[in-house]
């Protein structure tokens, strides 16, 4: 019964909405008979929606319910309103009538609601009932012809014509029935007395009441009435009003009095005390109200809910002691209160939503409903600050919730979004609903890469295939369109393709050496990557990649000077008059490695007699440790090793050979510094030392000697010096550049020239350190000739506007020390490939 009651509430709810807007809503009414099997067909809506089938399935035709229960269903291909479960409408509506049930018919692309309204027939399913089997009275016998007394209404469930349309009595001599109607259309019958009673003749009469419907087949319902004839009392009792109107709220508590009848009798002694109760009451009346039978004071027995019913009308029957008995009526208003909070039904919802829908974009259909009355009903809603959204009203508490703004599934990937619907009751209450919306992504964010510049060290003669680093970017996208892939953009490396020195996984962003490189070759280059994401359209972003070389000491030192000639190997002379500390040479080397693998030392690894000479470790100078006398050799041999600082060390050796002279001093240096008049008198003193002790012959024999040799040097310098010239490339081929070398590499960055100068007037003969000649050289260590170039020299290929220049190597020279001006020392000569006056050369 409580279902049944629940159910009714139900209907009852929607009859009031259906009520209210039935007037501004165009519906779809369609009827049903009920107790039809699940499956039966209602109607077919395609006409009335105005829509085809094929349209009514690409739409996404749906039925919503406005109950919690679904009692329809419908065909989404054919349009067909079919039955979902058996009907019953007594368990829906009780004695309500019509019995309506309503659903939306909901429509996507574009969203339309059509309101669809059901009238449950009814159908003669149920027969009358009296609440009890008999009906007993006790009636004097002295009560007057015409008495009416009455009597208890069958129940029917059902409605209209198939509920209660008569009531028949079984035949007698006293009593015949009066039938009357209720001011709810109900049909009840009272006893009438038509013949006096005599108690002597017959004490008890026995009748039968029959209550028909008037359904098809009819159905009866009977109930025995037995009448016990009492003595004789004079008077009935009489309420003091035949209508007794009362009013409570709903939900007051058990026990609240609701209103209170009274009656008097005129009689004395138990003939005037009077009792009370209820008469044809229905039984769900008896639950919520309680009649005490002496005092007339009814009250609060069970739960009273407005939205269930709102008045209630009872009959109450007072008796006397001698059993006369009359009646009244009980009239009782519930008056509403705020006791249903509104409630939010979502209808339909679109989720995911893309995040570049446009401003207006509907999102959901929902809408709000009270179940109270009055300001209790009316209902406003509201989502919460700062949303991209948008409440929009259509009709009959229907709302839309659209889109404010653009979205960005970036910044918020969701919304759950709370609708706050509250009514105007007093106390207002509110109730909640959550419409959860998720944004799918669009591809609108490139990737991006951690590092605005990336800078990669490898380091040379790496092997092939070597992972270098890799780069990394982020797309903020999601799914496919944040799927990253790399690439490297087209470009050149020195001459060659970008692909022929590096690749890159496309998955993982790895970059990976394609080729062993050489840090003398090339110290760095730069490469750019692409990131592109699998969106469509993809987008992409680009990043520079530097990837610079790390030197390994893979060059052994080059020796710049001396020059090492098997054919013509070269001599320093050395006076044998040198003090400790005399310059003889200095050996000047290169390394093409860099950094601290280019830092050279040198170390004399072999003598001829160790303890004569040392050699400077930083600078490769060569100097004699003490002063050279006659018991030393006259040729010398010197093994000089020239080592860089690598790990591990690499080294070149050179042999320096040195022959100790006769004939040449260190005062030569000296006298050049004094004034002439002393340097002419100490000559003279030494000349006429010398010509004492030596004899001119043997003088002469030694002098003759000694300029033998000197030509002998000077023959072999020339040939070097062509060497050399050859060696520096004056016309220069395409490679010419590539033997460069840097002018701050090496030990030294100048090179020295020795001149050896001999008097024709004088015996004697000094050696003297000269001026720097020109600058260091810029070696090829690959070359076996040793070639030297200065790095100045301008390729003539580039051009008249372009000024070669071109140096000549090292030189040693003898000249008499009595020579006159303009006395020729030696020649330079120099050669030019070019023609015109591009072939024109100038000496300094």
């Amino acid at each position: 019964m409580m279902e049944i009651h629940l159910h009714n509430r139900q209907v009852f709810s929607v009859f009031l909405y259906f009520c209210m807007c039935v007037a501004r809503c165009e519906s779809l009414f369609y009827s049903v008979a009920e107790e039809r099997k699940s499956g039966s067909l209602v109607a077919n809506v395609l006409k009335d929606l105005k829509v085809d089938a094929k349209e009514l399935s690409a739409r996404g035709a749906r039925l919503v319910s406005k109950t919690s229960k679904q009692y329809f269903q419908l065909d989404p291909h054919s349009g067909n309103l079919l039955i979902k479960d058996k009907i019953d409408r007594e368990s829906l509506c009780g004695q309500h009538d019509p019995c309506v049930l309503f659903s939306e018919i909901v429509l996507e692309n574009p969203l339309q609601l059509h309101r669809l309204e059901i009238n449950i027939e009814d159908v003669n399913d149920n027969s009358p009932i009296f609440s009890k089997n008999q009906i007993i009275f006790e009636i004097p016998e002295n009560i007057p012809r015409n008495t009416q007394f009455l009597l208890e209404r069958a129940q029917d469930s059902d409605i209209g014509d198939n509920a209660v349309q008569n009531y028949t009595l079984s035949p007698n001599e006293n009593f015949r029935l009066d039938m009357q109607s209720q001011s709810d259309g109900n049909i009840y019958a009272e006893l009438v007395l038509e013949e006096l009673l005599d108690r002597e003749i017959n004490p008890q009469i026995i009748l039968i009441l029959l209550a028909v419907d008037g359904g098809i087949p009819k159905r009866t319902g009977t109930a025995q009435i037995i009448i016990d004839v009492l003595d004789a009392n004079d008077n009935a009792p009489q309420f003091g009003q035949s209508l007794y109107k009362g009013s409570i709220l709903e939900n007051s508590p058990l026990n609240t009095p609701v209103i209170k009848v009274e009656a008097s009798d005129q009689d004395a002694g138990t003939n005037a005390h009077i009792t009370y109760s209820f008469s044809q009451v229905p039984e769900n009346v008896l639950r919520l109200f309680k009649l005490n039978k002496e005092t007339g004071d009814i009250i609060v027995s069970g739960p009273i809910d407005y939205e269930e019913k709102h008045i209630y009308e009872m009959s109450i029957k007072a008796t006397d002691g001698g059993g006369f008995y009359t009646y009244c009526k009980v009239i009782v208003n519930i008056q509403d209160e705020n006791d249903n909070a509104p409630e939010v039904i979502v209808t339909s919802i679109q989720s995911p939503l893309s995040e570049d829908s446009p401003s207006n974009t509907v999102v959901a259909l929902f809408s709000v409903s009270d179940q109270d009355s009055g300001d209790n009903g009316k209902t406003a809603c509201n989502i919460g600050a700062n949303l991209p959204f948008v409440l929009k009203w259509i009709e009959n508490s229907y709302y839309q919730l659209v889109t404010l703004q653009s979205l960005d599934r970036e910044q918020v990937s969701g919304y759950d979004i709370t609708i706050t619907a509250t009514d105007q009751g007093s106390p207002r209450l509110t109730s909640t609903g959550m419409i959860n919306i998720q944004i799918s992504d669009v591809n609108d964010n490139p990737p991006v890469f951690e590092r605005p510049i990336y800078e990669l060290q490898l380091r040379e003669n790496n092997i092939p295939g070597l992972l270098i680093g890799s780069v990394l970017a982020d797309d903020l996208d999601s799914e496919q369109n944040a799927k990253v892939t790399y690439s490297l953009l087209l470009g050149k490396v020195l001459d060659g393709a970008v692909s022929s020195y590096i690749s890159i996984n496309f998955e993982t962003g790895n970059l990976y050496a394609i080729q062993s490189l050489d840090y003398e070759e090339i110290q760095d280059f730069q490469v750019t990557v692409r990131a592109t994401d699998k969106g469509s359209p993809p987008m992409s972003s680009d990043v520079t990649v530097r990837v610079h070389i790390m030197d390994d000491n893979d060059n052994t030192p080059f020796i710049l000077y001396p020059l090492q000639n098997s054919t013509f190997p070269s001599s320093d002379l050395v006076p044998r008059g040198a003090e400790a500390g005399y310059l003889v040479t200095k050996v000047v080397a290169v390394d093409r490695d860099s950094g601290q693998n280019s830092w050279l030392s040198y170390q004399l690894l072999k003598a001829t007699e160790p303890g004569l000479f040392t050699v400077g470790t930083q600078n490769g100078e060569v100097k004699t440790t003490r002063p050279i006398s006659n018991r030393d050799t006259f040729k010398q041999s010197l093994i000089i090793v020239v080592r860089d600082n690598g790990h591990p060390s690499l080294s070149s050796s050179v042999t320096l050979r040195i022959l100790l002279v006769e004939g040449f001093s260190d005062p030569y240096m000296k006298m050049a510094d004094l004034p002439k008049d002393e340097v002419v008198e100490e000559e003279d003193r030494t000349l006429t030392m010398y010509l004492i002790v030596c004899l001119a012959a043997i003088s002469s024999i030694f002098l003759f000697s000694v300029m033998v040799f000197i030509a002998i040097k000077i023959h072999k310098s020339k040939k070097i010096i062509g060497t050399y010239n050859s060696a520096l490339g004056f016309p220069v081929g395409p490679n010419s550049q590539e033997n460069c070398v840097d002018s701050g590499s090496g030990s030294a960055s100048q090179m020295y020239n020795y001149e050896v100068c001999l008097a024709g007037g004088s015996l004697n003969s000094e050696f003297r350190f000269l001026r720097p000649l020109f600058p260091v050289f810029s070696v090829d260590p690959t070359n076996p000739q040793g070639n030297i170039r200065d790095p100045s020299i301008s390729n003539p290929s580039s051009g008249p506007s372009s000024c070669a220049e071109a140096r000549a190597s090292l030189s040693e020279d003898a000249a008499p020390r009595a020579g006159a001006p303009g006395c020729p020392v030696n020649q330079a000569t120099g050669a030019n490939v070019n023609t015109n006056q591009n072939d024109w050369l100038a000496y300094q």
